[in-house]
């Protein structure tokens, strides 16, 4: 199978509007934590989430792309403009049907369908629907909008695997470039989820943390007093080539992808298999998919949310799978500083984890005062400051409602 390397990145993230932003961030161990200002939350249980800051979509897309596009799409269009004038790819000399587009969205328009459906009902239910209703709102119009921006016309499409999308999108075009049918594809993934229904039914799940009072602390990984997730939102977008090719033309080359699987835990909508089971055998096909095993790993970017089961259930996975390796893999939670984006999270936790490949740091886990009593002993968290070390194959682990596990793995190069 043909060899498949990383050669751009763009992110839309709660701790900086593009990469460069977004990692140093990381590595300051900031929280994009705020209270919300997206709209009036004072009469929701969750008064908080990680909302783009300094974002100012005039001055990236034109006015007619903002027109016709949900802000998820809008996300999409940004982050994978970044990552294709970082990966320096000139597609009027490409065969456009040599490059295609995965992308992912777990919720897609949860905006549009929420205002539409708002103004039907107070205006008395007069269907005089916006002519953009349906495509702003489907979730495979990000993929869409990319393509038809930069006229690609290979395999274009978009995965729903709720937290687990953008690994399943990463995974995809991984696997499509290593058959041929494909040299170079724009993966990644983009949410919008703070708005009043998102937040409302997390809120209504008892999901998300409630520390109002202080945000910036909401989410703690592994934490005793943790309490729920916090809402993010943005996007990470980047750019998957086939290795000869991209030798070829002289690219900068970030990693490899190694390899990737997927698991379903077949165990209940929206809570993972407590022993960490799908999560587990996830990871063991990933690095047996790159021919890979577990020594080799130096550290893994874990899902870890911030809620109570969740947290618990991933480290027993990681201790079934690294439990004689416990000495040389790291682990972090950098959703402690992005907050949750759902759908878009694989995507800039697979930027963190090819940066510490890049840059020999760990991203700190932040808020993670006093470690629950039931983590197994010897897990290595890194907490409070960045670990400098050397990393070779780094994993990232993403979960998400009704049993979906997506595991990629890069590797130096």
């Amino acid at each position: 199978m043909k060899r498949v390397v990383i050669t751009g990145m763009g992110a839309l993230t709660p701790l900086g509007n593009n990469v460069t932003a977004y990692i140093k961030s990381l590595w300051a161990g900031t929280s994009g934590a705020a209270p919300i200002t997206r709209f009036n939350a004072e009469r929701f249980r969750t008064k908080f989430a990680c909302e783009l800051k300094d974002y100012d979509v005039k001055t990236l897309l034109d006015k007619n792309e903002i027109k016709k596009s949900d802000l998820f799409t809008q996300y999409a269009l940004v982050a994978a403009d970044e990552a294709i004038k970082d990966s320096g790819l000139d597609f009027s000399t490409m065969d456009p049907f040599d490059t295609g587009v995965i992308w992912g969205s777990g919720q897609g328009g949860m905006q549009t369908f929420e205002e539409q459906v708002a103004e039907y009902i107070e205006g008395d239910r007069n269907p005089r629907f916006n002519p953009f209703f349906v495509p702003k709102l489907i979730a495979n119009m990000a993929s869409g909008m990319i393509s038809i921006k930069y006229r690609l016309m290979g395999i274009n499409y978009t995965t729903v695997s709720a937290c687990a999308t953008s690994n399943t999108a990463i995974m995809d075009a991984l696997n499509y470039i290593r058959l041929g049918k494909a040299k170079v594809i724009i993966t990644g993934g983009s949410e919008a989820p703070i708005t009043e229904a998102s937040i409302g039914g997390f809120c209504a799940m008892k999901a998300m943390s409630v520390r109002n009072d202080d945000p910036a602390t909401g989410s703690r990984p592994f934490d005793v007093n943790r309490d729920g997730f916090v809402m993010g939102e943005g996007a990470g977008a980047l750019v998957l080539e086939e290795y000869e090719h991209a030798r070829k033309r002289g690219a900068r080359i970030y990693a490899e992808v190694a390899g990737a699987a997927m698991t379903a835990d077949a165990w209940h909508m929206t809570a993972t298999h407590p022993e960490g089971l799908g999560a587990y055998h996830g990871m063991r096909l990933a690095l047996e998919d790159g021919g890979l095993t577990a020594d080799q790993v130096d550290y893994v970017n874990m899902h870890a949310t911030s809620t109570p089961v969740g947290d618990l259930s991933e480290v027993n996975a990681i201790m079934k799978m690294f439990g004689n390796n416990l000495d040389k893999v790291h682990l972090n939670a950098t959703k402690s500083m992005t907050g949750h984006l759902l759908g878009a999270a694989g995507a800039i936790e697979a930027i963190a984890a090819i940066a510490s490949i890049n840059e020999g740091l760990i991203a700190p886990t932040i808020n993670t005062e006093e470690l629950d009593p039931e983590l197994p002993k010897g897990i290595q968290i890194v907490m409070k400051e960045p670990l400098k070390k050397e990393v070779n194959v780094a994993m990232s682990n993403t979960f998400g409602f009704g049993g979906h596990n997506g595991i990629v793995v890069f590797k130096k190069i």
